[in-house]
């Protein structure tokens, strides 16, 4: 599997196992950033950074893993239905805590949310590892899972950077994300931020 210190060619070789689970493991050491952070800037800074990931994510997932999913798993939509579920309260979890204050007197508050939201993030990333993943590897030819990543890679450079009620992953109104994503990206080239 392709780490962090992998270089560009290499990732673009990637299969979609590796990169999905390299993409969790990134989502789990943004968790532990934010818990880490000092100050209020620091903090809601590094929660910015989750909050991009997170949705580019949980939107490519949409788009390519769980198409493939439903038809080529067994008991696939039940599978793909119970993770749409649960990237819809992890969405709804990132709009309130984007509107918390996550220093001063409402701390307390946005830790409790973000460490629910953290065990929601958390189970959904291991349902998906075990019951999504195996299927894609075990299923398909190595350069099929190498094509199907660039789909991933290109569906979250196209994806919103921040959740949206109509958008939320796996909402009733989920195509509203291309919209969304410009507006994101746009604003996020203003102030200089990036996934």
């Amino acid at each position: 599997m392709a780490g962090r210190g992998t270089s560009p060619g290499a990732a673009a070789e990637e299969d979609v196992v590796a990169l999905l689970m390299r993409r969790h493991e990134e989502i789990r050491e943004r968790f532990d950033a934010v818990e880490a952070a000092a100050g209020d800037d620091g903090r809601r800074a590094a929660f910015r950074r989750l909050v991009r990931l997170v949705t580019a994510h949980e939107t490519a997932e949409e788009e390519v893993v769980h198409p493939y999913a439903r038809g080529a798993v067994e008991g696939g939509e039940e599978i793909v239905a119970a993770r749409l579920e649960e990237e819809r309260r992890t969405g709804e979890a990132l709009l309130r805590l984007e509107s918390m204050d996550c220093a001063g007197p409402g701390r307390a508050a946005f830790v409790r949310e973000f460490a629910a939201l953290r065990e929601v993030a958390e189970a959904h990333a291991r349902a998906e590892e075990r019951y999504e993943f195996p299927p894609l590897e075990a299923g398909s030819d190595p350069e099929w899972r190498r094509a199907m990543a660039r789909a991933v890679r290109a569906a979250e450079s196209a994806a919103p950077t921040r959740p949206y009620p109509a958008a939320v992953p796996g909402g009733e109104d989920a195509g509203a994300g291309p919209c969304a994503a410009g507006v994101d990206r746009a604003r996020d080239a203003r102030h200089g931020e990036g996934l």
